[in-house]
């Protein structure tokens, strides 16, 4: 199976190829430069493997949560490239991809959603996959919670969001803590494959992002609830 994944879903940006199992990957620190980096970096990538979009099976996408803008942009070229090659696209979870990149059984997830909130889950490995145990949410930092059991791990930048006394607690049930980890291409190419595999491919127009909030702001009220004690 040979894929294209990418990843615009927050500040960086990021494109990876599956070639049967080997992945060729590249990355950026974009901020607000995704339009401008993503096409460039899939053609450099394409040109570096000597392979052609055509000759692919289809492609993957960061499909969320994270920006709006970001999760627009990847389903954007993701039908754009998909058209025209006519190739099946398959959204991953951005959420699931940072569980990807640890080893561990159980891996709970947070990512910085901006205004004072996360976006997070929980997952336990089951075989190759990952089955949720607390499904992606758009959350206040105070209800996040590890889950019953032992050996969590956890991943992402969202558990920077957390205030001290919060994090500690949280983390005192954690065996280790991945705060760097963000999505990534290289790290939803395998998940990529997987559903591939499970004919979970789907027509370049059914490209859709997971959005979990359905305001990019807060209002001035709404600001000083947040602030208030």
């Amino acid at each position: 199976m040979k894929l294209l994944v990418l990843d615009t879903s927050t500040e960086w940006c990021s494109t990876a190829l599956w070639l049967d199992g080997a992945v060729h990957a590249r990355r950026e620190l974009a901020e607000q430069r995704h339009s401008s980096l993503i096409l460039p970096m899939v053609d450099a990538l394409l040109k570096e493997a000597d392979i052609t979009l055509r000759a692919l099976d289809g492609i993957g996408y960061g499909a969320g949560p994270g920006s709006f803008t970001g999760l627009r942009i990847a389903c954007a070229v993701t039908q754009g490239l998909a058209f025209g090659a006519d190739l099946p696209v398959v959204g991953i979870s951005t959420l699931e991809s940072l569980a990807a990149q640890t080893d561990a059984k159980r891996v709970l997830t947070l990512l910085d959603a901006r205004m004072a909130e996360v976006y997070w889950a929980a997952y336990d490995r089951d075989g190759e996959d990952w089955r949720a145990v607390v499904e992606p949410r758009l959350a206040l930092p105070d209800s996040v919670f590890v889950p019953d059991g032992a050996d969590w791990v956890g991943a992402g930048n969202g558990f920077a969001v957390l205030d001290a006394g919060l994090r500690a607690d949280i983390t005192a049930k954690l065996l280790r803590l991945g705060a760097t980890l963000m999505p990534d291409a290289a790290a939803m190419a395998p998940l990529a494959a997987r559903a591939f595999a499970r004919d979970e491919g789907r027509d370049a127009a059914e490209a859709a992002p997971i959005y979990l909030r359905d305001k990019v702001a807060l209002t001035v009220e709404e600001r000083r609830a947040r602030k208030s004690p």
